[in-house]
Order: C-alpha cells, then sequence, then structure tokens
C-alpha cells in the first residue's frame, strides 16, 4: 500500500528498542507520532539480538551520558516491566578475576561504579565467589546485585505495542530513502511507501544512524559494525550458575568481553565476541568465532559441555569508535546544529536495552523545551502480553483449558507453547505475521529442535486458519519464503 501526504508532528525512524520507547514516551503528550521501520517488524535489529542485561552501569566511565542514563534506566526499569507485562528478574552479576592483576580492575570498576551511584558493589574473595557460583573459577570477583535481566525483543513489541494503543502510527517495511528540509521548517520524508511530511525528525536508526543523519547533513558521523557471535545452550545447563558471569574487561575492545548470561528462560548465552566488520548486515557465525567462545568457556566453567549448545548466532554493535581505537565513545543524543528539529541518536550500543527510557525522556525533553507539550490525559501506560500457559499452576492450567480447549494443545514440545499461544502471537496488534515475530512472541522454535516439530504445525495453522498462500509465508520479511506452493500430486498416506 501506498502512503502519501501523510504529515505528523513527529516521524521517528527506526524501530528498535529505543526508537520504540521514544514513540511511547511522546504519546503522553498530544501529538501525532509515526514510526517508519524498514523491517517487517520492530525489534529486529541491534535491539533482538543482544545478551538482554540490564546492566548496573559500573562499567562506563564517569560523567558521560552512557553511565547518567544507564544507571538512571536500571533503577527504573522494574517499573517499566510491571507495566508493559514484559519479563525481568534482578539477579545480579560477577565480574570474575583469573589474575592477581586483575583484582586491580575490580578495584577500579568499583570505584567507577560508585562515582556513578551504582548501588551495592562488593569486591568478593574466592571463598564467596565459590559460595555464589560453585562452579565458575576465578581468586576474586567485583559483585553487583543490581544487574538484571529481561527479554529484549519482548520489551521492544511491548513498547510498541503500548506506543499503538496510545496512538502512535507504525509503519513496517517502509525504508526511508531521503529527507529534505522544506522552505515552511518541515521535512519530507521519502520511502519505499510513499511520502511523509513531519514537524520534527528523530533519526533513531541504530545500525543505519550514519546513513540517515547524512540525507540532511554532512558527513559528520560514521557508525562502525562490530559483530558479535553467541551460543546457545540446552535449558539443562541452566543449573550451572545463578548470576551473570563476567570477565575483567580488556582495554581497547569492542565490548565486555565473552560472558556468560542466564536468560529469562532458562538458557544461557555464552558471548559475545568482538569483531570489526565491514558489512552491516553480516550476521554470519564462523567456525574460528566459535571455537573462541569454547576456549573462553573451559577457563571459566569447564563442566559446560559442546553438547549442550543447541544453535549460534550473531548481533551487531552501532560503534562509532573505529577499529584503530576500539573502546568506547559516548552516547550522541542531540538536535542537529545545522538543521533545526532533527534529533540525532548515534552510537546506541550497550547499554542502550538498560538506558532506552531514559534516553527517550532525554529526546522528549528537548521536544518539549522548544514546543511545551499538553499532556495526554487518556494515556494508558498498560499493556499486557501473552500469558505463557507452561508458567501456571496445575489449577489454573486446568480453568485455562476448560475456558479454550486451545490451551490443552502443546504446538511447541521443546518450549511447551499451546496453540492458544500461537493464536496470540499470530494475531498481534501490529498485524505481523512472519515465523520470526511469532517466534519472539511466542517462544515456539526456540528450543532444542529449533523447530523441527512445530514448524510445519505453525505454517498449517496460517494457511488453514488465516487462509495464506505457501508461498506468501516468510520466515523474515520479503524474499525469505520458505514454501512455493502446493503440490498438484498430493499423495494421502495412512
Amino acid at each position: 500500500m501506498k502512503i502519501t501526504n501523510n504529515h505528523y508532528d513527529v516521524v521517528i525512524i527506526g524501530g528498535g528498542v529505543v526508537g520504540c520507547a521514544i514513540a511511547r514516551e511522546l504519546s503522553k503528550y498530544k501529538t501525532s507520532i509515526a514510526v517508519l521501520e524498514k523491517e517487517d517488524d520492530v525489534g529486529w535489529g541491534i535491539s533482538c539480538r543482544n545478551s538482554g542485561v540490564v546492566h548496573a552501569g559500573f562499567n562506563y566511565k564517569s560523567g558521560t551520558l552512557r553511565a547518567q542514563l544507564c544507571v538512571e534506566g536500571n533503577q527504573s526499569f522494574a517499573k517499566l516491566c510491571q507495566e508493559l507485562d514484559v519479563p525481568y528478574k534482578k539477579i545480579g552479576k560477577v565480574v570474575v578475576a583469573q589474575k592477581k592483576e586483575e583484582i586491580r580492575e575490580l578495584k577500579k570498576l568499583k570505584a567507577q561504579g560508585e562515582k556513578n551511584k551504582v548501588e551495592g558493589l562488593q569486591i568478593i574473595d574466592s571463598a564467596e565467589l565459590k559460595r555464589l557460583e560453585p562452579n565458575v573459577k576465578g581468586i576474586a570477583a567485583l559483585y553487583s546485585p543490581e544487574t538484571a535481566i529481561t527479554s529484549p525483543y519482548l520489551l521492544t513489541i511491548a513498547l510498541a505495542e503500548n506506543a499503538l494503543r496510545n496512538g502512535v502510527s507504525f509503519f513496517l517495511n517502509t525504508k526511508v530513502k531521503n529527507i529534505v528540509k522544506l522552505k515552511n521548517s518541515d521535512f519530507r520524508i521519502n520511502t519505499n511507501k510513499g511520502e511523509f511530511t513531519s514537524s520534527y525528525v528523530i533519526n533513531s536508526a541504530g545500525l543505519y544512524s550514519d546513513k540517515v543523519a547524512h540525507m540532511v547533513e554532512k558527513d559528520k558521523y560514521r557508525i562502525y559494525p562490530c559483530r558479535g557471535e553467541y551460543h546457545v545452550l540446552d535449558k539443562n545447563a541452566s543449573w550451572i550458575i545463578n548470576r551473570l558471569i563476567y570477565p575483567v574487561p580488556k582495554a581497547g575492545t569492542g565490548g565486555l568481553g565473552v560472558h556468560f548470561t542466564p536468560t529469562i528462560d532458562k538458557n544461557i548465552l555464552i558471548g559475545p565476541s568482538n569483531e570489526y566488520i565491514k558489512q552491516k548486515d553480516n550476521l554470519s557465525t564462523t567456525s574460528q568465532i566459535m571455537k573462541l567462545l569454547s576456549t573462553e568457556t573451559q577457563k571459566f566453567l569447564p563442566l559446560i559441555s559442546s553438547r549442550d549448545i543447541i544453535r549460534s548466532y550473531s548481533g551487531i554493535r552501532a560503534k562509532q569508535a573505529p577499529p584503530s581505537e576500539g573502546g568506547y565513545w559516548d552516547f550522541v543524543i542531540e538536535e542537529s546544529n545545522s538543521v533545526n528539529n532533527f534529533i540525532n541518536l548515534i552510537g546506541i550500543e550497550s547499554p542502550g536495552l538498560a538506558s532506552a527510557q531514559p534516553i527517550a525522556k532525554r529526546v522528549v525533553e528537548i521536544i518539549n523545551k522548544k514546543e511545551k507539550l499538553s499532556p495526554n490525559s487518556n494515556f494508558n501506560p498498560l499493556r499486557k502480553g501473552i500469558l505463557r500457559f507452561e508458567e501456571q499452576d496445575k489449577a489454573t492450567q486446568k480453568a485455562l483449558i476448560e475456558k479454550d480447549p486451545d490451551y490443552g494443545e502443546i504446538i511447541c514440545r521443546c518450549e511447551k507453547v499451546t496453540k492458544k499461544e500461537i493464536l496470540e502471537a499470530i494475531d498481534n496488534p501490529l498485524g505481523v505475521k512472519d515465523l520470526i515475530s511469532i517466534k519472539y512472541r511466542s517462544r515456539a522454535m526456540m528450543g532444542r529442535c529449533q523447530g523441527g516439530y512445530c514448524l510445519t504445525r505453525i505454517i498449517e495453522l496460517l494457511r488453514e486458519k488465516y487462509h495464506l498462500n505457501p508461498q506468501d509465508i516468510t520466515l523474515k520479511g520479503e524474499h525469505s519464503s520458505l514454501l512455493t506452493g502446493y503440490r498438484s500430486d498430493e499423495v494421502k498416506i495412512c
């Protein structure tokens, strides 16, 4: 469908966790908002391919936006997740030293964290580390009780759905081609779906934020993609650790080192690696890095075996620091000096997830100072997610099945996802029916068999209940069809 002459007060380019947080925050005021996302769904970029860690804020240089917004976000994250019905657990983190010289670095991290106003930081000895994490090898550790975990893709989806509920318009599969500043001070945004105009443009395009910025001003910014690869462990290995396990970070690298992250859904992630690459869409996994992850694993957690790995994947950081320098540059959150009402968000890498809500508030403050926004008295902060049948007690499960028999049919055996949950995932408010979107909303296809059992059943639901042609069922957007059509010589086997 082509869109023509759509005018909004604010157009947000990018439907990642930060873009969706900005949309929700702006919907608290009387303003018209559109989110333009080039993919078929929100959160398919950086936002779905990270560790899901709500960092406490001790890793970041004091006085920077990264440190300030991370601590602020960490402290308000539980309330945000409660409002949006998104899973959240404060499980804590240990940064483990294996050499005596690394203990000095732990003390520096602790001092930096305390300066950043991170609460509860402690240096613990090997005996206390053994008590907290019996299977981890180390001589000392920095313990951070305020570090938490969430589901990054569910949070992004929830922010988008709540923003939609509060009047924000989402235009998916809508790629921005160019932006023109008009004589009346508005912007004209040309896309593959038609033309939009707006009074403000917010550049929240993540890896492509430099490209969007270059559409309206000189080449001021550059984003360097830095890929991180991960292993995902089977839930059967979840007992090995209780908290996030990190190494002491090394100066000049692109991340915090290969670490071990218990997820909300009881898998453990191993990774990420740090590798600057040339292509921003290169999500490959490589045998070289897989071997590196295995080597690092044996240093800290020798109990983990290659048999525990059920899949591997990669994510990409949007780094401003060039490969020759490495490390971190501070977040850029500012109105352009040369183009009024064009707001750039550049280099929003870790801790972008933890900082998403404070970043959104900062963007709204920039606009509010100029426009004096009026509060939206109808704003509803609450959103209800899909009920997880497996997490309910037996009495509740029985009542749910009696009320709706679709709760009684398991579609995904590994994750114990019911037909009812799959149908709710398909009938999502954003209207997305790609298989990856169903996966992120329901957890179907995320278990040990990686969809070997449930994929065909989900396809049948899409085909029979929603009358989709086989060739129209896509994995992840256009050009990702799994099927070519019907067989003309269908044979029934009895």
